[in-house]
Protein backbone atom coordinates (compact mmCIF):
# COMPACT_ATOMS: atom_id res chain seq x y z
CA UNK A 1 0.00 0.00 0.00
CA UNK A 2 1.35 3.19 -1.13
CA UNK A 3 0.60 7.40 -0.50
CA UNK A 4 -0.58 9.56 -3.52
CA UNK A 5 0.58 12.59 -3.81
CA UNK A 6 -0.67 14.84 -6.35
CA UNK A 7 1.71 17.48 -7.66
CA UNK A 8 2.42 20.30 -9.81
CA UNK A 9 4.89 23.62 -9.75
CA UNK A 10 7.53 24.69 -7.28
CA UNK A 11 5.78 24.58 -4.54
CA UNK A 12 4.38 20.80 -5.01
CA UNK A 13 8.27 19.83 -6.19
CA UNK A 14 9.34 21.51 -2.74
CA UNK A 15 7.12 19.01 -0.72
CA UNK A 16 7.69 15.75 -3.15
CA UNK A 17 11.33 16.47 -1.98
CA UNK A 18 10.68 16.36 1.33
CA UNK A 19 8.57 13.24 1.11
CA UNK A 20 11.54 11.52 -0.84
CA UNK A 21 13.33 11.64 2.38
CA UNK A 22 10.26 10.67 4.69
CA UNK A 23 9.13 8.01 2.48
CA UNK A 24 10.43 4.69 0.54
CA UNK A 25 10.22 4.17 -3.28
CA UNK A 26 7.23 1.97 -2.36
CA UNK A 27 5.55 3.98 0.13
CA UNK A 28 4.43 6.55 -2.24
CA UNK A 29 3.94 7.64 -5.89
CA UNK A 30 3.82 11.17 -7.77
CA UNK A 31 1.15 12.19 -9.92
CA UNK A 32 1.97 15.14 -11.58
CA UNK A 33 -0.14 17.61 -13.48
CA UNK A 34 0.43 17.54 -17.75
CA UNK A 35 -2.21 20.36 -18.00
CA UNK A 36 0.82 23.11 -18.49
CA UNK A 37 2.69 20.49 -21.34
CA UNK A 38 2.96 21.93 -24.84
CA UNK A 39 5.10 21.74 -27.51
CA UNK A 40 7.48 24.84 -28.71
CA UNK A 41 10.15 25.06 -31.43
CA UNK A 42 8.75 21.23 -32.51
CA UNK A 43 9.52 20.08 -28.94
CA UNK A 44 7.54 18.41 -26.46
CA UNK A 45 7.78 20.25 -22.88
CA UNK A 46 6.32 18.86 -19.92
CA UNK A 47 7.30 21.85 -17.31
CA UNK A 48 5.93 20.50 -14.37
CA UNK A 49 7.32 16.81 -15.17
CA UNK A 50 10.76 18.43 -15.59
CA UNK A 51 10.43 20.43 -11.98
CA UNK A 52 10.08 17.45 -10.32
CA UNK A 53 12.54 15.60 -12.40
CA UNK A 54 15.11 18.30 -11.63
CA UNK A 55 13.76 19.04 -8.41
CA UNK A 56 14.09 15.17 -7.17
CA UNK A 57 17.45 14.41 -8.62
CA UNK A 58 19.13 17.81 -7.40
CA UNK A 59 19.90 19.47 -10.46
CA UNK A 60 16.64 22.23 -9.95
CA UNK A 61 17.96 25.34 -10.30
CA UNK A 62 17.83 26.50 -6.44
CA UNK A 63 17.48 30.36 -7.11
CA UNK A 64 15.20 30.72 -9.81
CA UNK A 65 12.82 27.64 -8.38
CA UNK A 66 12.70 26.29 -11.94
CA UNK A 67 14.95 24.80 -14.82
CA UNK A 68 18.14 23.37 -14.34
CA UNK A 69 21.22 24.72 -12.35
CA UNK A 70 24.58 26.05 -13.52
CA UNK A 71 22.56 26.65 -17.07
CA UNK A 72 23.90 28.26 -20.34
CA UNK A 73 21.65 30.22 -23.03
CA UNK A 74 23.77 29.94 -26.15
CA UNK A 75 20.49 28.35 -27.79
CA UNK A 76 18.54 30.76 -27.40
CA UNK A 77 21.08 33.91 -27.79
CA UNK A 78 21.56 32.48 -31.51
CA UNK A 79 17.66 31.89 -32.06
CA UNK A 80 17.14 35.60 -31.55
CA UNK A 81 19.74 36.48 -33.71
CA UNK A 82 18.09 34.18 -36.43
CA UNK A 83 14.81 36.19 -35.31
CA UNK A 84 13.33 32.84 -33.99
CA UNK A 85 10.58 33.09 -31.20
CA UNK A 86 12.10 33.16 -27.60
CA UNK A 87 9.35 34.30 -25.53
CA UNK A 88 9.61 30.84 -23.72
CA UNK A 89 13.28 30.53 -22.51
CA UNK A 90 15.19 27.13 -22.61
CA UNK A 91 18.32 26.74 -21.40
CA UNK A 92 20.70 24.13 -23.28
CA UNK A 93 20.84 21.77 -20.81
CA UNK A 94 17.06 22.05 -20.56
CA UNK A 95 17.00 21.65 -24.21
CA UNK A 96 18.51 18.29 -24.28
CA UNK A 97 15.88 16.87 -22.19
CA UNK A 98 13.43 18.17 -24.70
CA UNK A 99 15.50 16.78 -27.63
CA UNK A 100 15.45 13.22 -25.84
CA UNK A 101 11.79 13.27 -24.81
CA UNK A 102 11.10 13.96 -28.99
CA UNK A 103 13.19 11.02 -29.90
CA UNK A 104 11.91 8.84 -27.26
CA UNK A 105 8.41 9.74 -28.53
CA UNK A 106 9.03 9.06 -32.49
CA UNK A 107 10.51 5.91 -31.63
CA UNK A 108 6.64 4.94 -29.92
CA UNK A 109 7.39 5.62 -26.07
CA UNK A 110 4.45 6.79 -23.79
CA UNK A 111 5.27 9.64 -21.54
CA UNK A 112 5.27 7.57 -18.56
CA UNK A 113 7.92 5.57 -20.32
CA UNK A 114 10.28 8.81 -20.82
CA UNK A 115 9.48 9.90 -17.74
CA UNK A 116 10.90 6.37 -16.20
CA UNK A 117 14.00 6.73 -18.40
CA UNK A 118 14.92 9.79 -17.64
CA UNK A 119 14.08 9.23 -14.06
CA UNK A 120 16.50 6.59 -13.87
CA UNK A 121 19.07 8.12 -15.61
CA UNK A 122 18.82 11.36 -13.11
CA UNK A 123 19.09 8.29 -10.19
CA UNK A 124 15.47 8.93 -9.08
CA UNK A 125 14.25 5.84 -7.44
CA UNK A 126 10.80 7.30 -6.94
CA UNK A 127 7.97 6.66 -8.80
CA UNK A 128 6.90 9.38 -11.16
CA UNK A 129 3.13 9.39 -12.87
CA UNK A 130 1.81 11.77 -15.66
CA UNK A 131 -1.35 12.11 -14.38
CA UNK A 132 -2.57 10.53 -18.33
CA UNK A 133 -0.62 9.78 -21.36
CA UNK A 134 -2.82 11.33 -23.48
CA UNK A 135 -2.80 15.19 -23.95
CA UNK A 136 -4.66 17.52 -21.66
CA UNK A 137 -4.11 21.43 -22.06
CA UNK A 138 -5.15 23.78 -20.00
CA UNK A 139 -6.76 26.80 -21.81
CA UNK A 140 -7.26 29.98 -19.65
CA UNK A 141 -10.37 32.12 -20.27
CA UNK A 142 -9.43 36.01 -19.84
CA UNK A 143 -9.82 38.87 -20.96
CA UNK A 144 -7.94 38.89 -24.27
CA UNK A 145 -9.90 35.93 -25.06
CA UNK A 146 -8.56 31.75 -24.83
CA UNK A 147 -5.28 31.56 -24.13
CA UNK A 148 -3.21 28.32 -24.33
CA UNK A 149 -1.60 28.13 -20.70
CA UNK A 150 2.02 28.53 -21.51
CA UNK A 151 0.88 31.81 -23.73
CA UNK A 152 -0.41 33.20 -20.60
CA UNK A 153 1.53 31.96 -18.09
CA UNK A 154 4.63 33.04 -20.08
CA UNK A 155 4.53 35.05 -22.78
CA UNK A 156 1.45 37.42 -21.21
CA UNK A 157 3.57 36.89 -17.64
CA UNK A 158 -0.22 36.18 -15.71
CA UNK A 159 -1.10 39.92 -16.47
CA UNK A 160 -4.47 39.43 -17.98
CA UNK A 161 -7.46 39.04 -16.29
CA UNK A 162 -8.87 35.37 -15.32
CA UNK A 163 -12.40 34.39 -15.79
CA UNK A 164 -12.30 31.03 -16.04
CA UNK A 165 -10.34 27.65 -16.74
CA UNK A 166 -11.23 24.71 -19.11
CA UNK A 167 -9.04 21.21 -19.78
CA UNK A 168 -8.84 20.46 -23.62
CA UNK A 169 -8.76 16.61 -23.94
CA UNK A 170 -9.97 15.95 -20.26
CA UNK A 171 -13.47 14.22 -21.40
CA UNK A 172 -11.34 11.29 -24.03
CA UNK A 173 -8.38 11.31 -21.37
CA UNK A 174 -7.56 7.88 -19.74
CA UNK A 175 -5.53 8.26 -16.20
CA UNK A 176 -2.53 6.83 -15.69
CA UNK A 177 -2.45 3.17 -16.08
CA UNK A 178 0.21 2.30 -13.82
CA UNK A 179 -1.34 3.56 -11.13
CA UNK A 180 -3.52 1.41 -9.06
CA UNK A 181 -6.27 3.30 -7.23
CA UNK A 182 -7.38 0.26 -4.66
CA UNK A 183 -3.54 -0.26 -3.83
CA UNK A 184 -3.34 3.65 -2.81
CA UNK A 185 -3.47 3.90 0.84
CA UNK A 186 -3.76 7.57 1.52
CA UNK A 187 -3.62 10.87 -0.74
CA UNK A 188 -1.66 14.04 -0.04
CA UNK A 189 -2.50 16.98 -2.28
CA UNK A 190 0.63 18.90 -2.11
CA UNK A 191 0.52 22.90 -2.02
CA UNK A 192 0.43 23.49 -6.00
CA UNK A 193 -1.82 25.86 -7.25
CA UNK A 194 -5.37 24.84 -7.10
CA UNK A 195 -6.84 25.89 -10.34
CA UNK A 196 -3.85 25.43 -13.28
CA UNK A 197 -1.77 22.20 -11.40
CA UNK A 198 -4.59 20.36 -9.25
CA UNK A 199 -7.75 20.68 -11.40
CA UNK A 200 -6.22 20.04 -14.52
CA UNK A 201 -5.73 16.25 -13.14
CA UNK A 202 -9.25 16.06 -11.09
CA UNK A 203 -10.67 16.93 -14.65
CA UNK A 204 -10.12 13.12 -15.33
CA UNK A 205 -13.32 11.60 -13.83
CA UNK A 206 -11.87 8.45 -12.63
CA UNK A 207 -9.68 10.45 -10.30
CA UNK A 208 -12.09 12.47 -8.85
CA UNK A 209 -15.05 9.89 -8.55
CA UNK A 210 -12.08 8.25 -6.61
CA UNK A 211 -11.31 11.02 -3.97
CA UNK A 212 -14.69 11.62 -3.72
CA UNK A 213 -15.74 8.01 -2.95
CA UNK A 214 -12.79 6.52 -1.38
CA UNK A 215 -12.37 5.45 2.47
CA UNK A 216 -8.62 6.23 2.44
CA UNK A 217 -7.54 9.52 4.46
CA UNK A 218 -7.07 12.68 2.02
CA UNK A 219 -5.39 15.82 3.02
CA UNK A 220 -3.81 18.76 1.01
CA UNK A 221 -1.64 21.76 2.35
CA UNK A 222 -2.16 24.73 1.53
CA UNK A 223 -0.78 27.29 -1.29
CA UNK A 224 -2.19 29.95 0.57
CA UNK A 225 -0.12 31.71 3.71
CA UNK A 226 -1.17 35.09 5.39
CA UNK A 227 -3.07 35.74 2.02
CA UNK A 228 -0.26 35.41 -0.62
CA UNK A 229 1.08 32.50 -2.31
CA UNK A 230 4.53 32.19 -1.97
CA UNK A 231 5.18 31.18 -5.34
CA UNK A 232 3.13 31.99 -8.58
CA UNK A 233 -0.74 33.51 -9.60
CA UNK A 234 -2.74 31.39 -7.04
CA UNK A 235 -3.87 34.66 -5.09
CA UNK A 236 -4.07 36.64 -8.08
CA UNK A 237 -6.29 34.32 -9.54
CA UNK A 238 -8.65 33.84 -6.62
CA UNK A 239 -9.00 37.81 -6.36
CA UNK A 240 -9.84 37.96 -10.24
CA UNK A 241 -12.31 35.03 -9.02
CA UNK A 242 -14.03 36.64 -6.68
CA UNK A 243 -12.65 34.59 -4.15
CA UNK A 244 -10.56 36.15 -1.00
CA UNK A 245 -6.80 34.30 -0.71
CA UNK A 246 -7.53 32.54 2.28
CA UNK A 247 -7.05 29.20 3.06
CA UNK A 248 -10.67 28.55 4.31
CA UNK A 249 -11.18 29.10 1.02
CA UNK A 250 -8.85 26.69 -0.99
CA UNK A 251 -10.41 24.26 1.18
CA UNK A 252 -13.80 25.27 0.04
CA UNK A 253 -12.71 24.18 -3.71
CA UNK A 254 -11.87 21.07 -2.93
CA UNK A 255 -15.16 20.32 -1.02
CA UNK A 256 -16.32 16.73 -0.86
CA UNK A 257 -12.81 15.11 -1.80
CA UNK A 258 -10.60 16.32 1.23
CA UNK A 259 -10.33 14.47 5.32
CA UNK A 260 -7.14 17.19 6.32
CA UNK A 261 -6.28 20.92 5.46
CA UNK A 262 -2.42 21.71 6.44
CA UNK A 263 -2.44 25.63 6.89
CA UNK A 264 0.56 27.53 8.04
CA UNK A 265 0.80 29.02 11.63
CA UNK A 266 0.31 32.42 10.35
CA UNK A 267 -3.42 31.49 9.50
CA UNK A 268 -4.29 29.63 12.85
CA UNK A 269 -7.40 31.94 12.91
CA UNK A 270 -8.94 30.28 10.27
CA UNK A 271 -8.58 26.35 12.06
CA UNK A 272 -12.63 26.44 13.38
CA UNK A 273 -14.18 27.76 10.15
CA UNK A 274 -12.27 25.08 7.82
CA UNK A 275 -13.42 22.54 10.80
CA UNK A 276 -16.98 23.55 10.08
CA UNK A 277 -16.65 22.14 6.64
CA UNK A 278 -16.01 18.44 8.23
CA UNK A 279 -12.51 18.51 8.21
CA UNK A 280 -9.79 18.14 10.53
CA UNK A 281 -6.93 20.80 10.72
CA UNK A 282 -2.99 20.70 11.22
CA UNK A 283 -1.60 23.80 12.00
CA UNK A 284 2.22 24.14 11.25
CA UNK A 285 4.90 25.52 9.04
CA UNK A 286 4.43 25.06 5.21
CA UNK A 287 6.94 27.90 4.31
CA UNK A 288 9.84 25.64 2.84
CA UNK A 289 12.77 28.01 2.68
CA UNK A 290 15.58 25.23 3.50
CA UNK A 291 15.64 21.49 2.83
CA UNK A 292 15.20 20.96 6.43
CA UNK A 293 11.55 22.86 6.35
CA UNK A 294 11.00 20.20 3.21
CA UNK A 295 11.59 17.48 5.61
CA UNK A 296 9.62 18.65 8.29
CA UNK A 297 6.72 19.33 6.36
CA UNK A 298 6.45 16.14 5.04
CA UNK A 299 6.94 14.15 8.35
CA UNK A 300 3.62 16.06 9.90
CA UNK A 301 1.80 15.93 6.49
CA UNK A 302 2.37 12.12 6.67
CA UNK A 303 1.49 12.09 9.47
CA UNK A 304 -1.41 13.93 9.70
CA UNK A 305 -2.92 11.25 7.15
CA UNK A 306 -1.96 8.28 9.03
CA UNK A 307 -4.15 9.82 11.97
CA UNK A 308 -6.59 10.20 10.25
CA UNK A 309 -6.42 6.89 8.59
Amino acid sequence: MTLLAMTGGVGGAKLALGLTHVLKPNEVQFLVNVGDDFEHLGLPISPDIDTLLYTLSGLSDQVQGWGRAGESWSTMEALEHLGGETWFRLGDKDIALHLLRRSLFDSGMSLTQVVEHVARQFGISHTILPVSDDPIRTVVQCELGDLPFQEYFVRHQCEPKVTSFSFDGADNAKLNKKLVLDQVSGVILCPSNPYLSIDPMLSLRELRDFLINTEVPVVAVSPIVGGKALKGPTAKIMRELEIPSTSLNVAEHFSGLLDGFVIDAIDRKETQRIQNNALQVLVCNTVMNSLEDRIQLAECTVQFLRSLG
